[in-house]
């Protein structure tokens, strides 16, 4: 009973939201590439920092909270990109904690490109602090908390990209694997997780010299679950000053804010209407992004950053 217990905790707390919460989501995605593909790493001709903080549907008892650190850049001479990302991610009773190093390479498509392919390992560990719940039935499931778990996690993604637009595709879990289960090439069949297909592109318009409009995708699918797209426009003005839009599907629409500066720093904050039955129950979700770049002359080849 103990261990059925714990599955269908599992099963409750990671999977019953496995579109968008399985892994947690994000409205500020486009500047927190390699959270999405590890084809992203070394996109960039300098190092690239990002720390993201998301307090998710404001107001809901055991909402979803999530930090985000991720670093990544080429290697000097190399085609090939380099990142790490780490993670935690609470709701409810319990908490994520992730590690995953990315590594890419690249080949160039002249005036076409760059296509980079891109592959991801690490670990999650799993936690829950059962005796924080309240319940009716004293199972003795609920009488201790629930030690870690932790599964090693692979996952894969390609990247095509320019100066002015890009396009990815990606599965962040292509294989996991839970000691308590036989491995097996069906992900869902060897753990919890469910394996994710993330497809993303975006496109900067010149409209004139001082303002630009960034029209962006992304489209998530998981098996058993219907398709879902985050539907983005952005206007920038003089390469800085960015205000945004977004549509997230069956679920809220986003308002975003971005500075960035000329050199090395860029700060954004995005406001989520929530629009799902949710919105009774929440006053929405707040996210602050705040990114450093750094490396060799980077005064030298920095250009404005737009993905």
């Amino acid at each position: 009973m103990k261990k059925i217990g714990i599955h269908l905790l599992f099963v409750f707390a990671f999977g019953a939201n496995a579109i968008g919460q399985q892994d947690p989501m994000l409205s500020q995605y486009m500047f927190n590439g390699l959270y999405l593909n590890p084809a992203y790493a070394g996109s960039h001709k300098y190092w690239t920092s990002t720390l993201t903080y998301r307090n998710q549907w404001v107001g809901f008892n055991g909402s979803p909270k999530t930090a985000i650190a991720a670093v990544d850049g080429p290697l000097p001479g190399k085609n090939m990109g380099l990142g790490a990302l780490f993670m935690h991610d609470q709701i409810g009773v319990t908490k994520q904690n992730t590690a995953l190093v990315h590594y890419a390479y690249q080949l160039r498509f002249g005036d076409f490109g760059k296509l980079a392919f891109g592959a991801q390992a690490g670990i999650s560990q799993f936690s829950a602090r059962l005796t924080d719940l309240t319940v009716w039935d004293e199972d003795q499931v609920f009488q201790n908390d629930l030690s870690s778990k932790i599964l090693p996690r692979f996952g894969i993604g390609a990247y095509w990209f320019s100066d002015k637009w890009y396009a990815g595709l990606s599965i962040p879990t292509l294989f996991a694997y839970d000691s308590d289960e036989a491995f097996e090439i069906d992900v869902s069949r060897a753990t919890f997780l469910r394996r994710h297909y993330l497809l993303t592109g975006g496109y900067v318009f010149n409209m004139n010299q001082w303002w630009k409009l960034k029209p962006s995708v992304l489209l998530k699918y998981v098996q058993n679950a219907p398709l879902e797209a985050d539907i983005n426009l952005s206007s920038v003005f003089l390469d800085q000053f960015w205000i945004g839009a977004s549509y997230r599907t069956g679920d809220a629409v986003a308002i975003l804010l971005e500075y960035q500066s000329p050199a090395y720093f860029r700060i954004g904050y995005s406001y989520d209407i929530t629009t799902s039955k949710l919105r009774n129950h929440s006053s929405g979700s707040h996210e602050i992004m705040i990114g450093f770049d750094f490396g060799r002359n980077l005064v030298k080849v920095k250009t404005p950053r737009y993905f």
